[in-house]
């Protein structure tokens, strides 16, 4: 592992996640129904940040397909959830490029320049996360802001495995990440001491 390479954190359920999704290679349906359930929540949310109320139709196109090629996932339940998010996202590029969604502008620089400093206001943001407000703040950041937050946050993957879901690496994954939280926290209006600058960026991104 390298010097940027951030410990893995479970979710609580993915040792039941990861059994389940084992029985249900092996054929029994009412354990892809409980992978289902642990999944479905998170992946959904993940949807409705990319393409809002079409996410129930592109979350059923993602699943036939999981169900389709389940034979072929190698791996734990983090690593499912990784390989769902996978799918889930093609299907939703796939979707936007039919409806001839154009991507968002990259946001400018000088936006992003102020990180959050230690259990300060990037926290407060992720505990927001959950409303339906929120989700929609979470459309309106870039794309790559929207699509880091919400696989970090909602979907429940480490670094890592956001970063080979979006084809990029760590480092791009956390800058991303910490810029989308950063306009969350000044969009919802929660408080907390922010800081900048090189060190702060650095204790930040030990953070997510």
């Amino acid at each position: 592992m390298g010097q940027g390479a951030e410990p893995r954190r479970p979710q609580p359920r993915d040792g039941e996640l990861g059994a389940a999704v084992a029985r249900a290679q092996d054929g029994d349906e009412a354990a892809f129904a409980v992978a289902y359930r642990i999944v479905q929540p998170g992946l959904l949310g993940y949807l409705r940040g990319l393409v809002g109320e079409d996410a129930e139709d592109v979350a059923s196109d993602a699943w036939l397909e999981i169900a389709r090629d389940l034979g072929r996932f190698q791996g734990d339940g983090a690593g499912f959830r990784g390989w769902t998010a996978t799918i889930a996202r093609h299907r939703a590029l796939d979707h936007l490029r039919r409806q001839r969604v154009r991507p968002r502008a990259a946001a400018l620089e000088h936006d992003a320049l102020e990180l959050p400093g230690r259990h300060s206001t990037h926290e407060q943001a992720l505990e927001s996360l959950s409303t339906e407000r929120a989700l929609e703040l979470v459309r309106g950041l870039p794309r790559d802001q929207a699509e880091a937050v919400l696989l970090r946050v909602v979907v429940g993957l480490d670094g890592p495995a956001t970063a080979r879901v979006l084809g990029k690496r760590p480092g791009a994954v956390r800058t991303a990440a910490y810029r989308g939280l950063k306009r969350l926290a000044r969009q919802l209006g929660t408080s907390g001491a922010g800081t900048s600058g090189a060190g702060a960026e650095e204790a930040g991104r030990r953070e997510v």
